[in-house]
């Protein structure tokens, strides 16, 4: 396969070596709306670098068969709305948009064409994670009453990267609101969320918060927390507990989680704790590309399409309405349901 790829930052790059190695993959294109930028991926994965148009307007065999779309998130929507009228398999890093119109407007596109869109939620394809979701489902901890969930960063991002991520909740929190869903097979029902600002100034003035937390209910009546901070100087620490009647069980808990027991027999601080989320989910990302090329080729029901994107985003957009008015949001509210 002929494989397209469009932004060379650090996770499309990333990409482009995790494609440039795939059996599946006779050659690369890649694009950035840096040239330079793209030229420096191309080398380093053995791709060839084109202008982002070549990727649409190419004829024949200079055509991608499916394009993988990793660039700002700015720029997502209208570039999965390309690849729909060009009739392109796509994936896309999340978000497809930083808001609820801009989503529904990009989902319309590829309904429209009738073409696939695949959603890069990484977690879905983490060992621990399919592991949570088979107990759950075969009911090996009983009743589920409790759900917790934290997404925790070593440090925080560049400055000049916050007024455009979206936000705490819809930025990091989304990856916890979808495989809460996903593992749980259960929706959310209301939220109720706050936050604060009082780590680096930074925060304050992108009108953002370096720490979350959300109560959510779900339908069935279990109820579930996710915390979130970009200030966790232990590590990268991304965990999941379930708890139910019989058995309860921990997604994330080995010998790399940056947590140091304060009990005199208890485990010490891990002599090599998670950096960051690359080396976490390394097997996650390469089995999402994997599925993609496979979704694409026609082998494979689509895992994560665009409406499961938009589900995660609802729950993060009643977060937001629930941190600034201070209320229980209901999830009725949210409008694309």
């Amino acid at each position: 396969m002929r494989i397209g790829l469009i932004g060379t930052g650090r996770i499309g790059t990333f990409h482009a070596e995790v494609l440039s190695r795939h059996p599946a993959v006779d050659s690369l294109l890649v694009a950035d709306a840096d040239p330079e930028r793209a030229a420096v991926a191309a080398t380093r994965t053995g791709a060839s670098a084109v202008p982002v148009d070549a990727m649409f307007t190419g004829q024949g065999r200079d055509l991608p068969a499916a394009l993988v779309i990793c660039s700002a998130t700015a720029a997502h929507a209208s570039l999965i709305a390309r690849a729909a009228r060009a009739g392109l398999p796509a994936f896309c890093e999340k978000p497809i948009a930083l808001d609820l119109p801009g989503t529904l407007g990009a989902l319309a596109e590829v309904e429209a064409a009738g073409s696939i869109l695949q959603l890069g939620f990484m977690r879905r394809f983490d060992a621990g994670y399919g592991e949570a979701r088979a107990a759950v489902r075969e009911g090996r901890l009983g009743r589920l009453h409790t759900v917790r969930a934290l997404t925790s960063d070593p440090a925080p991002p560049p400055a000049d990267y916050l007024p455009l991520s979206g936000g705490l909740y819809r930025d990091c929190l989304v990856h916890d609101f979808d495989i809460l869903r996903w593992v749980t097979g259960r929706e959310v029902s209301e939220v109720y969320a706050t936050g604060s600002d009082a780590g680096p100034a930074m925060f304050r003035a992108a009108g953002d918060v370096d720490t979350a937390a959300a109560l959510l209910t779900l339908d069935d009546g279990t109820l579930a927390t996710a915390t979130a901070t970009r200030c966790n100087g232990a590590g990268y620490d991304v965990r999941m507990e379930l708890a139910g009647e019989l058995d309860q069980i921990a997604v994330g808990l080995d010998d790399r989680t940056p947590l140091t027991s304060a009990e005199p027999e208890g485990p010490g601080a891990p002599a090599k704790p998670w950096p960051g989320f690359l080396e976490r989910f390394a097997p996650a990302y390469e089995a999402e590309l994997d599925a993609f090329l496979r979704v694409a080729r026609g082998e494979l029901a689509n895992p994560c399409d665009g409406r499961e994107a938009l589900h995660a985003l609802r729950i993060a957009e009643a977060c937001e309405i629930s941190r600034r008015e201070r209320r229980p949001v209901a999830m009725e509210e949210i409008p694309g349901g």
